[in-house]
């Protein structure tokens, strides 16, 4: 097997574990907040969103330092930094006495993160170009699985085990992360040598740096437009069911449907891209998220909702390893790191401005209003990414210089 290819697998399992671990304990949250002695409903859901939030802030922040120390040391020097990282502050927060130290945690927590932009650019950097899309959509499906099965199995644990227990646990899968790259990956990284480019240095070495930023922000559109309905989907399932039990239940099977379509699809939709380019693929996958968020404001029960959520996943499957394999055409690899911390940020700032939105717009414009504006707020994207790539085609470029195909 070439090494690309056995990094690829090697980094799909970390993904895959950091994303479970990452979501594992967003379940119960709130009740390690009650525990840690705040008990006003409205400080709990308060203090949940600093939590939430604080994650994002910093991780945003930081994702182009750690972009820049992958192109300056190896990438993957920059996955065992990120998972040892994670590890520890997991693990402490498990010891946290109150809710200001947990806040803090989280916020350290972000500062920590990076596994994912990581990855994406030791396999982008190493991987064939006529196997690119495939590798980038097959990588993608890792964290996304991870984001699934991590609540499922969050909520699970903190029954059996307690709380504070789940901390440890998931420390644990993060340091096994750490030892499966210390064993598994491997990267022939030789330094240059020339001191690291500053910002405008970046930019002028990058061809088309309008269509960088449309992809840019195809990605924070993305992130806003998948969490906008998070805060407010159990709400609107509740209007739909009715009288009902399971709620619940319910809920965590319309957030699960669109992951499992994505994890499904998007290696189909990868090597969709080999063949007819990612920008192709991005487009059209735009157009029809755009398309389905319309019907989910006039659903009539649940199940409907349900249905047009795996839709969703299926379209949302060709989007973000189209723009990671535009991103690689489009950048010489020796700024790819810190072109995909970029990238990395758009997305946090995305998971950081789309539950703030959400639900501020439910509460003053109605649920409905939120299928609607994030309907347009894609096809808007969908415009802004197709006239930028009208002034070239850098999905038929060589990338420059060419990829470092490792076997």
């Amino acid at each position: 097997m070439p090494i690309w290819q056995r990094n690829l697998y090697a980094c799909w399992l970390g993904c895959f574990i950091t994303g479970t671990a990452s979501s594992l304990v967003m379940p119960f949250m709130p009740l390690f907040i009650e525990q840690l002695g705040v008990h006003s409903v409205g400080a709990i859901e308060q203090w949940s969103g600093f939590a939430y939030g604080a994650t994002f802030l910093l991780a945003a922040l930081v994702a182009p330092l750690w972009g820049r120390l992958a192109d300056q040391h190896g990438r993957r020097l920059m996955l065992l930094r990120a998972s040892l990282a994670m590890a520890v502050v997991m693990s402490l927060m498990g010891l946290a006495q109150n809710v200001y130290q947990l806040t803090f945690l989280r916020l350290l927590f972000g500062g920590a993160l990076g596994f994912n932009s990581s990855s994406i650019a030791l396999v982008a950097t190493q991987t064939p170009r006529e196997k690119s899309g495939w590798a980038l959509g097959t990588l993608a499906t890792g964290s996304i699985a991870g984001s699934l099965i991590g609540p499922l199995l969050g909520g699970y644990l903190a029954e059996v085990m307690g709380l504070r227990n789940v901390f440890f646990v998931t420390g644990v899968l993060l340091f096994a992360t750490f030892m499966l790259t210390m064993f598994l990956v491997k990267e022939t990284f030789v330094p240059d040598g020339k001191p690291p480019l500053k910002a405008r240095e970046v930019w002028q070495r990058i061809p088309h740096p309008g269509q960088l930023w449309a992809l840019f922000a195809t990605v924070l559109i993305l992130w806003v437009a998948n969490l906008s309905i998070e805060p407010i989907v159990t709400v609107y399932i509740k209007q739909l069911a009715g009288n009902t039990d399971h709620v619940a239940l319910i809920s965590g099977m319309v957030f699960a449907a669109s992951g499992l379509a994505t994890v499904l699809v998007a290696p189909s939709f990868g090597k969709l891209s080999d063949r007819v380019g990612p920008r192709t693929v991005l487009l059209g996958s735009l157009i029809a998220a755009a398309v389905l968020f319309v019907p989910q404001a006039f659903v009539q029960n649940p199940w409907q909702l349900l249905g047009l959520r795996f839709l969703m996943g299926v379209a949302g499957a060709g989007l973000v390893p189209s723009v990671n394999t535009l991103i690689k055409h489009m950048v010489p690899n020796e700024i790819a790191g810190r072109v995909y911390g970029y990238s990395q940020s758009a997305q946090f700032l995305g998971g950081l401005v789309g539950p703030v939105m959400g639900g501020q717009m439910a509460a003053f414009l109605g649920i409905r209003a939120v299928f609607f504006s994030t309907c347009l707020l894609l096809l808007l994207n969908a415009a802004w990414v197709y006239f930028n790539g009208r002034k070239s085609a850098p999905q038929a470029e060589p990338p420059l210089p060419s990829p470092e195909v490792v076997s």
